[in-house]
């Protein structure tokens, strides 16, 4: 199991950014992982942005990486999921940055669609339950929706990153769910497609709209070239050994 069900100060990061490798750090809460990115043209981005009331923890990072509150230039979001969107308009307000999402993911970013419900196996309909609870429990304020200014789609390349960071569309969670691959450095942010559990087994992440479509995203990041870096939002990143991690695992037989 993941630390899906984890219920406590989902909003409050337990300690500060840990290295992934150079220019790339882990902001670990409770619910939602935050990667924070140093840009090569100055400032930084943030994949992700945890549940709604993480902004303070997240700019205090910033901060101690050596750079202002208002440091923060971009926000990719992976996926339109309170977890991942949630504190997305507070740093917008905060900081002025540009938000990026998938196209498909933008209208339910923003609000002006519904983000449609996952299909639930049974395995996963009493765990929803307990993320939703604990979510409730931990005093999470509510969602905010944010404009998208930048759509992103497969094959894009993200600005001002220290090496080319290629976007690639692996739907299936939700329909615009969003992966970034840094070839150079090994370095793959995988959104919720993926998953760690507590015995470091890479897994399929659970919740999601096409279950079929989210094993195929999952078997087509599994099959880049040089991925040693996994920088997964639940559980723990792995910082080393993700290709081999990725060829074990049976996606297809999880949450079954």
């Amino acid at each position: 199991m993941t630390d899906l069900t984890t219920s406590s100060a989902a909003g409050r990061a337990p300690s500060g950014p840990l290295p992934i490798v150079p220019d790339v750090w882990h902001l670990p809460f409770p619910v939602g992982h935050v990667y924070l990115v140093r840009l090569s043209g100055g400032g930084f981005a943030a994949v992700d942005t945890g549940v709604p009331g993480s902004a303070p923890a997240i700019l205090e990072a910033v901060t101690r990486l050596g750079g202002k509150p208002d440091a923060l230039r971009q926000i990719v979001l992976t996926h339109s999921h309170i977890d991942h969107m949630g504190s997305a308009a507070d740093l917008v307000a905060a900081t002025g940055a540009r938000v990026l999402a998938g196209a498909a993911d933008a209208p339910a970013v923003s609000g002006t669609t519904p983000e449609p419900p996952p299909v639930l196996t049974p395995i996963e309909e009493p765990v929803i339950e307990q993320v939703l609870s604990g979510l409730a429990e931990a005093g999470t304020p509510p969602l905010k929706h944010v404009r998208v200014d930048v759509e992103l789609h497969d094959g894009d390349l993200l600005d001002d990153w220290p090496e080319p960071a290629r976007v690639l569309h692996v739907p299936g969670h939700t329909p615009g769910s969003t992966a970034v691959h840094l070839p150079a450095a090994g370095v793959l942010f995988t959104g919720d497609l993926i998953a760690v559990g507590p015995d470091g087994r890479v897994i399929l992440g659970p919740f999601n709209v096409d279950r079929d479509a989210a094993v195929a995203s999952f078997r087509r990041l599994a099959a880049l070239p040089g991925v040693d870096a996994l920088c997964v939002p639940h559980g723990e990143p792995l910082r080393t050994g993700a290709a081999r991690a990725l060829q074990e695992a049976t996606p297809e037989t999880d949450w079954l």
